[in-house]
């Protein structure tokens, strides 16, 4: 197991994304603080843990909300003893662009991203470093924030913070032996969130139509990547086979980003 007797955090811990990657690192032995401002993702994710033989608590947080975030951490470090990896994952969608979103809800939308990740990287660095015991910190990002989408400004906008986020705070904290990396995911397989949703005890209504399927065949690998799939980098980068590597970002996005734009990749099926 690589991450075998390490504790990490993983904000927004849903069945989808935050959830695959939280069970990822605790399949490679990491205890995992499973941080939601919904209490039942953060206790549906933590009990799917402790069920397959993992530890895990669950924490009920507003990652915009400071003294949560330290109250979130302090209760890692008294129940784990420290903190060895954050994922700073939590997010909300809100499609709405620059004419037609009210400024509070940009505030609002941007803080969850950006301000939760500042709060919950200061806290665990603190942590980090008073107790000298290096860390991997994860950021996740989109392929949302390394181009321009229409109608989708604080989201778009706040990933791409998120990547310079990643650089400054990685050059800040190498001294101190903590990593800092981030993680592109693309349009998401939601069929594994669905089934780990049903695991999870859920009523799950399944769509009849495929909304993913117009985003798969523009993928240059014809398939979108699972939760689990962005699970095993996210361990990648947590454990020591990453031990060189800081302020990168990693694109698990089937090629996504890669693509020179006027190029069609599902027309030579057609």
């Amino acid at each position: 197991m690589k991450l075998i007797d390490r504790v990490a955090i993983v904000t927004g811990t849903s069945p989808n994304i935050g959830g695959g990657i939280a069970e990822a690192l605790a399949a490679e032995g990491a205890a995992i603080i499973a941080a939601d401002a919904n209490a039942e993702n953060a206790n549906d994710c933590a009990k799917s843990i402790q069920a397959n033989g993992g530890r895990a608590l669950p924490i009920t947080c507003n990652v915009t909300d400071e003294a949560q975030v330290a109250k979130a951490v302090a209760a890692a470090v008294e129940t784990f003893g420290r903190v060895d990896i954050l994922i700073n994952n939590a997010a909300f969608f809100n499609k709405k662009g620059v004419l037609d979103m009210p400024y509070d809800e940009w505030l609002a939308q941007t803080g969850v991203i950006l301000g939760g990740a500042f709060l919950f990287t200061k806290y665990v660095a603190q942590s980090m470093i008073e107790r000298q015991t290096g860390g991997a910190i994860i950021n996740i990002i989109s392929t949302a924030g390394h181009q321009g989408e229409p109608g989708n400004v604080a989201y778009s906008t706040s990933k791409s913070g998120l990547l310079n986020f990643t650089r400054s705070t990685a050059m800040e904290l190498a001294e101190h032996g903590v990593r800092v990396n981030s993680l592109t995911p693309t349009a998401t397989d939601r069929m594994e969130s669905f089934d780990r949703a049903e695991r999870w005890g859920r009523s799950v209504e399944r769509p009849k139509d495929d909304v993913m399927e117009s985003y798969r065949v523009r993928a240059p690998m014809q398939k979108l990547p699972s939760p689990s799939d962005y699970g095993r980098a996210a361990v990648f980068l947590a454990s020591d086979d990453a031990r060189m590597i800081t302020g990168t970002d990693l694109r698990v996005d089937a090629g996504a980003i890669a693509k020179y734009w006027p190029w069609d990749p599902s027309a030579k099926h057609q």
